[in-house]
C-alpha cells in the first residue's frame, strides 16, 4: 500500500518577535551565480523580446510592507490563479543541496509573485522514479550517481524534507508527497483537477518538464538565478521561443531525447534526423502517435526518416511513455487548498528561519562541497 501524505497548515497568526531587514539577514551572493546546468541560462533573450505587463516580471524589493497580511487586495483576474510549488529544485544550488536557496526563493514567491493566491507544494515521494527506471536505466542516473558520491550524512535528505515541510505549513501551504511517485506528476494530475474547477493554474518550477502543460490557463513562474527574481513564462513565451504549439512539445521532447534526464533521442541511432525535421514532420502530423501511424502505412517523409521512424517507433514510443507527465495519480484535490492563502505569519516565520541559517557558521562554498549549515541537524524552528 502506497502512503500518501499530505502536511496541512494550522492556520495560526504569530505575533512578530523580531524585525526582519532583508538587506542585511543573509548573503545570497552566491545564489545570484550562474549555477552549472542550468535550463534556464536561453531565456532571458524571450523575456527581453516580449512585452510583458507589470506582473510578468518580478521586481527585487523582498518586503513590500503594503502587501504584508493582505491589507493591499489587487483587481483579481475572473479565473482565480492556483500555485503549484515543486518543492525539490529549489533546494538547490547548482547541484548542492541548499537551505539557504530554499529560503531565498520562497521568500520572493510569497512577497512578489503568489501574494495571497493559493499555494500547494509538492515534493517527490520516495521511490518516485522507479517505474521509469525500470523502463530505461539511464533515466536520471548521473542523480544517483551525484547522491552516492555525496559527503553529506544519511539523514540529511530526511532531516531537510521535515524542514522544508514546517516552514510551508505554518507560512498556510499544504504539503502533498505520494509514495512511488515524482511531484511532477502529481503536480499534473492536481493541476488538470484545478482546471475542472475552472480556476487558471501556475506551477512555479525551473523543470523544463512542466512545458508540455503550458495553455491559455496554465502557465510556469521560473526561478531566474542569473536575475535574481521569478519570471512568468507563458503560452506567448513559449511560442516565441519554439515556434510552435506546446501540443507538439512532448512529442518533440520525446524525438530528440532529454540529455538532462538521461532520456536519449533517435539522433543516438539516426544521426541525421535533427530537430529541423522532428519540427517539419509534428507540425504536419500534430503528434507523435499520428506521425508513427501514419508512417506505418505510407512515406511521410525523406527515405532516412521514413526508415527511422518504422524500424524504431518501439523506441519512441518508451521515450513517450518515460516524458510523459502522468495525470492519473491517486490524489485528490481539497477544497480548502483553494482559498485565499493567509500570509500574516510569513514575515515572522521567513525571519527566523535567515535568522537561524546566519546564527550556523557562515558556509564557505566549494565546487563539489556542501554547506555546513546544509549538512548540520536543524533544530526545532
Amino acid at each position: 500500500m502506497k502512503m500518501v501524505e499530505i502536511v496541512m497548515p494550522t492556520n495560526l497568526h504569530i505575533k512578530p518577535t523580531l524585525t526582519f531587514n532583508p538587506s542585511a539577514s543573509i548573503s545570497t551572493w552566491h545564489l545570484r551565480k550562474k549555477p552549472r546546468g542550468t535550463k534556464t541560462r536561453k531565456l532571458g533573450a524571450v523575456f527581453a523580446s516580449i512585452s510583458t505587463s507589470s506582473h510578468d516580471t518580478i521586481g527585487e524589493e523582498l518586503w513590500p510592507r503594503s502587501e504584508l497580511c493582505g491589507n493591499n487586495k489587487e483587481k483579481r483576474a475572473s479565473k482565480k490563479r492556483v500555485f503549484f510549488l515543486d518543492v525539490n529544485p529549489l533546494c538547490y544550488a547548482g547541484s548542492t543541496p541548499s537551505l539557504h536557496s530554499f529560503a531565498h526563493w520562497i521568500s520572493l514567491f510569497f512577497s512578489q509573485v503568489s501574494l495571497t493566491d493559493p499555494v500547494i507544494a509538492v515534493l517527490d515521494g520516495e521511490g518516485g522514479s522507479e517505474h521509469r527506471r525500470l523502463l530505461l536505466p539511464s533515466y536520471k542516473a548521473h542523480r544517483r550517481k551525484f547522491s552516492r558520491k555525496s559527503s553529506a550524512p544519511q539523514k540529511y535528505p530526511s532531516e531537510r524534507s521535515h524542514v522544508v515541510t514546517d516552514i510551508l505549513t505554518k507560512c498556510n501551504v499544504p504539503v502533498v508527497k505520494i509514495e512511488g511517485h515524482e511531484a511532477d506528476d502529481v503536480v499534473a494530475t492536481l493541476a488538470g483537477q484545478v482546471l475542472q474547477n475552472r480556476h487558471k493554474v501556475v506551477i512555479a518550477s525551473p523543470d523544463k518538464d512542466f512545458k508540455q502543460l503550458i495553455s491559455e490557463d496554465v502557465q510556469i513562474v521560473l526561478p531566474i538565478a542569473e536575475l535574481n527574481r521569478w519570471s512568468f513564462y507563458t503560452l506567448k513565451h513559449y511560442i516565441s521561443q519554439y515556434n510552435c504549439d506546446p501540443c507538439s512539445d512532448l512529442s518533440l521532447r520525446c524525438i530528440m531525447g532529454d540529455e538532462v534526464d538521461g532520456v536519449p533521442g533517435i539522433q543516438n541511432v539516426v544521426p541525421g534526423f535533427g530537430r529541423k525535421t522532428a519540427l517539419k514532420l509534428l507540425k504536419k502530423h500534430g503528434s507523435l502517435q499520428n506521425l508513427l501511424d501514419a508512417a506505418a502505412v505510407r512515406t511521410v517523409g525523406k527515405q532516412y526518416a521514413q526508415d527511422a521512424l518504422t524500424k524504431h517507433a518501439d523506441y519512441l514510443r518508451r521515450n513517450y511513455e518515460i516524458l510523459a507527465l502522468r495525470r492519473d495519480v491517486d490524489v485528490q484535490l481539497k477544497e480548502e487548498w483553494l482559498v485565499e492563502r493567509d500570509r500574516c505569519n510569513d514575515l515572522i516565520i521567513l525571519s527566523n528561519f535567515f535568522k537561524l541559517l546566519e546564527q550556523s557558521k557562515r558556509p564557505t562554498y566549494r565546487r563539489g562541497s556542501h554547506s555546513k549549515i546544509d549538512q548540520a541537524p536543524i533544530g526545532k524552528l
